[in-house]
């Protein structure tokens, strides 16, 4: 495959894939660790819970004394003692007996139930130790009872190698002992906007100046993305200083990216860049917004330029340096979760680029999706993309679709591990 070639997405996103490793392993804490992979299986110290106990505020039985229990022949048991989160009752329940428990208390192993406070009825006291209280109902060995181990083993595998690490997560290794996580370091990545008509966005902007701005949204994308971002000086519209700042951070950064000059224009150099200062791979994508997306390996580190509209640079990176960000982190999941819905409104296509429309994606009361194209397409915007919740796919091709059609949408906000 010619590097001048145009290819489609799938084949660019598979190109540039095969070419991206793996970042070395460091151990974070655990809170450093959550949204990361686990790079190896991880074990439990200790059985979780370490003791049978106590799941709610009642009363510790011998489920058989209850056998007959009835609101027209209640049973009595004599409460013997009182047990907080935290205690251990030592001496014997003999049947007849019950002690009052809290939630988290251990169970005495003389029992094997407990019945909740409040259906059981006070006959004499205060329901504490030398009560007498009144069941009118059996329960079940083991009811409202959390069994020790229930959780996990002492030795168990808890969280497997490749997995994700969510917030639950985190309180479930705390519970195992595991404050430590072996996870793929996080890849930094230069950011840089080329163009000579750029300015700094805290700079009013002058004549046939505009303020640069796609930095920042790839920043934000790259940190989403799980990446560290450092966004670099803009770099005006020469070879020589595009050459020198391509080269430089790509022995500083695990990635680079441009945005800007990824064209055929007079003054559109990265190509010529990344080919004259390492190994150009790929320079046009069969895809609209986003076209010309340059991508190839200087001094081994990816470099990837994405071309200067607004638009085309989000959609370049979101279908394609996202899931490279991503493996380079260890995670196996590349795809955003894709629904099928219902057009609202019909749409023409002269372009026979597979086009990704800014789209609005809506559930009705019957379940199913509906997606409306935002009206206004253009490349050079951020504000619709801010204002729309999908990505709607037009197949590669001329035909046009109809309100009714069915169209592939992506859904961004969304994490890759969901399956829809």
């Amino acid at each position: 495959m010619s590097k001048d070639e145009m290819i489609s997405l799938s084949e660019a996103r598979e190109l540039v894939l095969s070419r991206i490793g793996d970042m070395p392993v460091e151990t974070v804490g655990l809170l450093d660790a959550v949204g990361r992979v686990a790079t190896e299986d991880l074990r439990s110290d200790i059985d979780v819970s370490p003791f049978a106990h106590s799941a709610m505020d009642g009363f510790a039985v011998h489920a058989s004394d209850l056998t007959d229990a009835s609101a027209d022949a209640p049973v009595q048991l004599k409460v013997i003692g009182d047990i907080g989160a935290g205690d251990v009752f030592q001496d014997a329940i003999g049947f007849g007996e019950c002690i009052r428990i809290m939630t988290g208390a251990e169970l005495p192993s003389d029992v094997d139930a407990v019945v909740k406070y409040e259906i059981v009825d006070v006959v004499e006291g205060d329901g504490k130790r030398g009560s007498i209280v009144s069941f009118t109902q059996p329960t079940a060995a083991g009811s409202n009872v959390r069994q020790a181990g229930e959780e996990a083993r002492a030795g168990q595998v808890v969280v497997q190698a490749g997995e994700v690490l969510g917030t639950a997560g985190a309180g479930f290794l705390a519970s195992c002992g595991v404050l430590k996580v072996p996870v793929r370091k996080r890849p930094t990545v230069g950011i840089m906007a080329t163009g000579s008509e750029l300015v700094p966005p805290d700079t009013v902007p002058g004549a046939g100046h505009i303020r640069e701005s796609n930095s920042f949204a790839l920043a934000a994308c790259a940190k989403a993305a799980g990446a560290i971002p450092t966004i670099l000086p803009i770099v005006a519209d020469t070879y020589e200083g595009l050459r020198n700042a391509v080269v430089q951070a790509s022995t500083q950064f695990d990635f680079v990216i441009t945005t800007g000059g990824a064209a055929n224009g007079d003054y559109d150099f990265i190509k010529q860049v990344v080919e004259d200062t390492g190994e150009l791979l790929m320079t046009l994508v069969n895809m609209r917004p986003g076209k010309a997306q340059t991508f190839g390996l200087v001094n081994g580190t990816p470099v990837f330029g994405l071309p200067g509209n607004p638009a085309a640079a989000y959609c370049g990176f979101e279908m394609i340096i996202r899931p490279a960000l991503r493996k380079m982190q260890g995670y196996c999941h590349f795809d955003h979760p894709r629904v099928r819905a219902s057009l609202t409104k019909d749409v023409k296509k002269k372009d026979p680029r597979m086009i990704l429309l800014r789209s609005v994606l809506t559930v009705t009361d019957d379940g199913t999706y509906k997606v409306t194209p935002a009206t206004n397409q253009s490349s050079g915007s951020f504000g619709v993309i801010q204002k729309t919740n999908c990505l709607s796919v037009m197949p590669a091709g001329l035909e046009s679709k109809k309100a009714g059609d069915i169209l592939e949408c992506i859904l961004l906000d969304i994490p890759e591990e969901v399956a829809l």
